[in-house]
């Protein structure tokens, strides 16, 4: 008797008991239902909500495999800067990828373990099917939390997220809110020295003694600091090298490295290349909304704008806090931080995101610009995207809402021209 077999003699041995979802679940999971539609006429379509849930997974996978290869060598490069001399030479190694093994793929199976337990549980307890929503979100989550999260906190978080951000509201497609963000904004409000510290962007930081002494933050850290002195600890009797962030950044990080996503930073997050190539996917295959990802980046290179026009006017001196993300040129906002994955792997979430076309601009829009507005008005972590997606995620409906009344009016006021 085959898996196959066995697999559908425990879901009708276990049918109507209140294990069923759970064999319903690993069963569909691995095989196609046996359940067919019966009587009417009925639309035939290829796509499902499983077929959906992998091709964004798929479109997720290069940015797992690049940010495997990124922990390793963000890791050997903060030991010896020498290795940035040369990146691509030095960076899809084995050493790189097995940094990237022992360190990401825990979070993975985390993620994915204490995420799925729940689901389970709150199927067997309501007595409702196991939906397939959770494949992305247990996905999404380790892309966009440091690489030294401690396993505990991913899984006090996980837990979190997924009863208040998705269970409470009824499950799969009944949430207002991006169930991986909130994760992350638990994370970043619980523990927010590990989320806006320096020392998890980098594996194993801490002890790095002779690390380079900026290794340890991401691209948005250096900016906010770009005017602010720094000291770099000379090695091998050298004298001991005063600088300021910004130029050390700029000096370690090309335009290159920042597209590609050489810097550090979450785990998915860094690269701009590998983002951009997985919303090809999602708007090829018609999952994602190409007008949100468009107007999220129009968005931020707004409000980026705006404020490169306030430090030309000089309305904000270098002693500002604010100056060093402000003098940052537009459209290095939208390569570096976690703007490019938001807007393409967050904000277009179907469920939490808004659904007229009119919406949708709008929405992402807002996005955008109210991302780069948080990133720069909060130097102490200077990420925004998360929570304006969040923020946006809860508004979605009121911005429909009033597109559809402004549908409406419009179209009663061209009734009332044409009987007049």
């Amino acid at each position: 008797m085959s898996v196959k077999d066995n697999l559908h003699n425990l879901k009708e041995k276990y049918k109507g008991t209140k294990m069923a979802p759970a064999f319903n679940a690993i069963h569909t999971f691995l095989y196609l239902p046996n359940e067919v539609t019966h009587g009417g006429t009925h639309i035939k379509a290829a796509d499902d909500l499983k077929r959906t849930m992998n091709i964004v997974i798929v479109a997720l996978i290069p940015c797992l495999i690049f940010g495997m290869f990124n922990a390793g060598y963000q890791h050997y490069a903060a030991i010896d800067g020498s290795l940035r001399t040369d990146v691509l030479a030095n960076f899809f190694t084995f050493d790189n990828l097995w940094i990237g093994i022992i360190k990401v793929l825990p979070l993975v199976i985390v993620s994915y373990g204490v995420g799925l337990l729940v689901e389970f549980i709150f199927a067997v307890i309501k007595g409702h099917e196991v939906e397939e929503g959770y494949l992305v979100t247990g996905m999404l989550v380790p892309l966009i939390v440091p690489v030294d999260t401690p396993l505990w906190m991913l899984s006090v978080a996980v837990v979190f997220g997924v009863i208040i951000g998705k269970e409470v509201f009824g499950g799969t497609g009944m949430n207002i809110l991006n169930p991986a963000l909130t994760i992350r904004a638990f994370l970043f409000f619980a523990y927010p020295t590990w989320m806006s510290g320096d020392k998890v962007w980098v594996y194993d930081a801490v002890n790095m003694s002779e690390a380079d002494a900026i290794s340890g933050e991401t691209m948005l850290g250096y900016y906010a600091k770009a005017s602010q002195d720094l000291t770099i600890k000379g090695t091998n009797g050298a004298a001991d090298l005063v600088t300021t962030y910004g130029d050390r950044a700029n000096e370690l990080y090309s335009t290159f490295d920042k597209f590609m996503g050489f810097i550090p930073g979450s785990v998915g997050e860094t690269s701009t290349f590998l983002i951009l190539i997985g919303a090809a996917i999602l708007i090829f295959t018609k999952i994602a909304s190409w007008r949100i990802i468009l107007s999220a980046f129009v968005g931020a290179a707004v409000m980026g704008l705006i404020f490169n026009q306030v430090v030309a006017a000089d309305i904000i001196t270098e002693s500002s806090k604010f100056y060093g993300l402000m003098s940052t040129v537009w459209w290095e906002h939208l390569t570096i931080g976690g703007l490019a994955f938001g807007a393409v792997f967050m904000a277009t979430d179907p469920v939490t995101g808004s659904q007229t076309n009119k919406g949708k601009w709008i929405y992402g829009f807002l996005i955008g610009f109210i991302s780069i507005m948080i990133r720069v008005f909060n130097p102490a972590y200077p990420e925004g995207v998360f929570l304006a997606i969040l923020l946006m995620n809860v508004f979605a409906p009121t911005i429909d809402h009033y597109v559809v009344q402004g549908n409406i009016k419009k179209r009663l006021n061209r009734t009332k021209v044409k009987t007049a």
